[in-house]
């Protein structure tokens, strides 16, 4: 799964970059929508199922997933991705209907494995139990999309898609992995780290991802603060206690770099929201939800699936010149995207940022590629 998330990677934002450009035919739905849809519903949650798939059975100590437990999800999200992207390149809405068809039943096929060691478990694996309720959120923002192909007049199925995707889904599953998985990491290679990992902090954050979502989906933007303001405060707050003090490594630096993107782009959105409350004017545009996808995502998509590759390959757990580069590359892209909605003339600079993400990721994905099809380098199965 991390295969053909990391071959999407390229393959999504190709198509939405040629888009940009003008070389592309304009899709029965609206572009934007599907640039979002692929890049939440399909990119990241073939790295979400494929990381989920393998550490639910050990963060509550029960036995490992077979083949049949991944298969058909990696290939309900495989086809998905592929008929999805083929339709969009060749304007074909019969592929593209399969393969949002095929991407839910991927979702569900996954879903069903989880659900099951959930059921099992004993322990309490509340970081488990938060991602399964992310899940189960963004499968309703999927089954609207999916709804809204077949009721194409209900435009609202789709904007719940886009609003679910963001803070229904992907936020919640960044960060309940970030809030278990960051400090275990710190706390195995800084020499006196104290991690901090509350469950009620994770329990606090909920109820105000929730009303993010649901006062986006109201049309609420100017009470937007209400909720994104708190959020900053725990964002930030868990931040600086888990910042790692001393000397430690770049795989680990870039992991909390990443997340640094979060209390930014709650600010942002708190700063975008107060101003309409005050002036009744929408500033700022899609700045604070690029700063979430390019900053947050973006960021941590390559700090985590470079540390999962390395370990899970048998490689030294080190960041290496390409990873490096990539996630460099990835700031200087995501701040390119923020900046792009302050220009006059903000086009060129959407292109720009597309152009940006494909050569920061081209040698990124092509290194991950070549070691999910070669061997372990410790000889060890796999």
């Amino acid at each position: 799964m991390f295969f053909i998330g990391a071959a999407n990677v390229l393959a999504a934002m190709a198509w939405w970059t040629g888009w940009l450009g003008g070389g592309m035919t304009n899709p029965s739905v609206p572009a934007g929508w599907m640039h979002a849809f692929t890049m939440q519903y399909q990119v990241l949650p073939a790295f979400i199922f494929g990381f989920l798939l393998t550490v639910f059975p050990r963060w509550m100590g029960q036995r490992e997933p077979t083949r049949w437990h991944y298969l058909p999800v990696g290939l309900g999200l495989l086809l998905g991705q592929a008929l999805t992207l083929i339709g969009l390149f060749r304007g074909s809405d019969l592929l593209l209907h399969l393969g949002v068809v095929n991407t839910l039943a991927g979702w569900i096929a996954a879903m069903a494995v989880l659900v099951g060691w959930l059921l099992r478990d004993g322990s309490g694996c509340w970081h488990a139990v938060s991602c399964f309720a992310a899940l189960l959120v963004g499968l309703a923002g999927l089954l609207a999309f999916a709804a809204y192909l077949h009721l194409p007049g209900e435009p609202r199925l789709a904007f719940a898609m886009l609003k679910i995707g963001s803070f229904g889904l992907l936020v919640p599953i960044y960060t309940t992995v970030a809030h278990r998985m960051f400090p275990f990491f710190a706390g195995n290679v800084v020499p006196g780290y104290r991690p901090w990992r509350p469950m009620a902090w994770l329990a606090a954050c909920w109820p105000l991802w929730l009303g993010h979502v649901g006062l986006e989906l109201a049309h609420l933007h100017q009470w937007l603060w209400l909720v994104d303001l708190p959020l900053l405060g725990l964002s930030a707050y868990w931040l600086w206690r888990n910042w790692p003090r001393g000397k430690a490594p770049a795989l680990l630096r870039v992991l909390f770099i990443g997340y640094a993107w979060l209390p930014i782009a709650l600010a942002l959105y708190s700063a975008q929201s107060l101003w309409f409350f005050i002036s009744d004017t929408f500033v700022l545009g899609r700045a604070p939800v690029h700063a979430v996808s390019v900053g947050f995502f973006g960021s941590l998509l390559v700090a985590m699936v470079t540390r999962v590759t390395q370990g899970h390959s048998g490689r030294p757990l080190v960041l290496g010149t390409i990873p490096g580069v990539a996630f460099a590359g990835m700031q200087a892209v995501a701040l390119l995207r923020v900046l792009a909605e302050l220009m006059a003339n903000p086009a060129p600079w959407f292109l720009a940022a597309g152009l940006g993400w494909l050569a920061v990721f081209l040698p990124w994905v092509l290194r991950s590629l070549w070691i999910y099809l070669t061997p372990r380098a410790d000889g060890r199965p796999g």
